[in-house]
């Protein structure tokens, strides 16, 4: 009976191996390949420079609770009327109107002067939103190119694995032919060196996998795992007739549009410099013993009188700055204009290359070497194929650059719109 125990434990332990193995691999296999859409989610809520820009809005918005408020009031105290000669210098008894006093005085700045900083305060807050945009759009932008190249790094790697096959053939028709004595072993050489050389383009595309891995990784935090092999990039999130008439919706120009604001209420605020702030003061002066104590109540106002080297300058440099900005703008709406006009004919071109890659040059290079092959194990030479092979290789590895380039254009234009104004 203990013999049997003990031959059965093993049995049992190498079963719940068996089984944790096989759970392994299924949850492994459940786990679904990372899109897109996936990873650009994941990055933007993992991204320190998001939450950067958001702890900028906090602090501006903090700061806008108080703008347009009144300064704090200001304590004074001290000595009124001290005789400094004769013979009560420096008595606080001496003099009648010696007295100690003590008071508070508020200055009032005129009402235009905290409108316009509340409005400062209000363009700061939608610049700082405004770069909290135009943050997100380059986050989601550049996770969207760490997945495109790894995306496109693992198709060149797949469009180059499909051609070992017939390279290790090749190489074993050469071999054959030359133990038969019908071949070379020129051509059993040249077949070798053909297979090594695609081994070495493969070796390089790993590492380059490798390496765009540690890309995704880097926004993703970790590793990124199997993507989804299959992407839509000949169709946009929004039209493309959209992307030219919505310039300013786009995530680059709201920065430009909280510029302008900014540069507006600034010129306010010189403005506001040429009306009159007030201050208040109150004080309690208290005198010698059997005197009387006195109030004393004070109203001041500033007299704006010489505006011309004053105010004037800076309301003039106001609208100089503002002035330059509304240009600077401007430049800015017709540049993007330019950019996503020629982004969209560059990614429509793309889509017609990719088109005639697949339909027609990806094809006829297939056929080209299998002719080639074929002809080689009928008899003939091995030159046609050398050529066929190495001319499909350079034309997979420019169509997987085309879809590189395809995709990375697709993201460009898919990201210009904030996602709130995406339908």
């Amino acid at each position: 009976m203990l013999s049997m125990r003990l031959t059965r434990r093993p049995m049992v332990v190498g079963l719940a191996l068996l089984l944790g193995g096989a759970m392994a691999v299924a949850a492994s296999a459940a786990e679904a390949p990372l899109t897109l859409e996936a990873a650009v989610q994941r990055g933007l809520a993992r991204a320190p420079q998001l939450e950067a820009r958001a702890a900028d809005a906090t602090a501006v918005r903090e700061e806008a609770a108080r703008a347009g408020q009144l300064p704090d009031p200001v304590l004074t105290f001290g000595l009124a009327n001290v005789p400094v000669t004769g013979p009560g210098a420096f008595s606080l008894r001496s003099d009648e109107m010696t007295e100690r006093t003590v008071g508070v005085m508020q200055a009032i700045p005129s009402r235009s002067a905290r409108r316009a900083e509340r409005a400062l305060a209000s363009a700061r807050i939608g610049a700082a939103q405004a770069e909290g945009v135009v943050a997100a759009q380059s986050v989601r932008e550049r996770i969207a190119d760490a997945w495109i190249e790894l995306w496109a790094v693992e198709r060149q790697r797949t469009l180059l694995a499909e051609l070992r096959d017939e390279a290790s053939l090749a190489a074993r028709l050469a071999q054959a032919r030359l133990h038969g004595g019908e071949g070379s072993a020129v051509d059993a050489l040249a077949t070798r060196a053909e297979l090594a050389t695609l081994d070495n383009r493969l070796a390089a595309v790993d590492a380059d996998r490798t390496a765009a891995q540690a890309g995704l990784q880097r926004w993703l935090g970790v590793s990124p795992g199997a993507l989804a092999a299959t992407q839509d990039f000949s169709r946009l999130p929004v039209q493309a007739e959209r992307l030219l008439t919505g310039i300013d919706q786009q995530a680059p120009l709201q920065a430009w549009a909280a510029r302008e604001q900014l540069a507006r209420a600034t010129l306010d605020r010189a403005r506001a410099a040429r009306h009159p702030d007030w201050s208040v003061s109150a004080s309690y002066g208290r005198r010698a013993p059997g005197l009387s104590d006195m109030v004393m109540l004070e109203v001041g106002v500033s007299l704006p009188l010489f505006t011309r080297n004053r105010q004037d300058r800076g309301i003039s440099a106001s609208q100089a700055q503002w002035d330059a900005v509304q240009a600077d703008h401007e430049d800015a709406r017709r540049a993007q204009r330019e950019a996503v006009a020629r982004a969209l004919a560059a990614w429509q071109g793309w889509e017609q290359q990719i088109a005639r890659y697949r339909q027609t040059l990806l094809p006829l290079a297939r056929d080209r070497a299998h002719i080639a092959l074929a002809g080689y194990r009928g008899g003939g030479p091995l030159q046609p194929w050398l050529d066929a092979r190495r001319a499909e290789i350079e034309l997979r590895l420019s169509y997987a650059d085309a879809l590189a380039a395809h995709a990375r254009l697709w993201a460009s234009l898919a990201y210009l719109l904030p996602p709130e104004v995406t339908p």
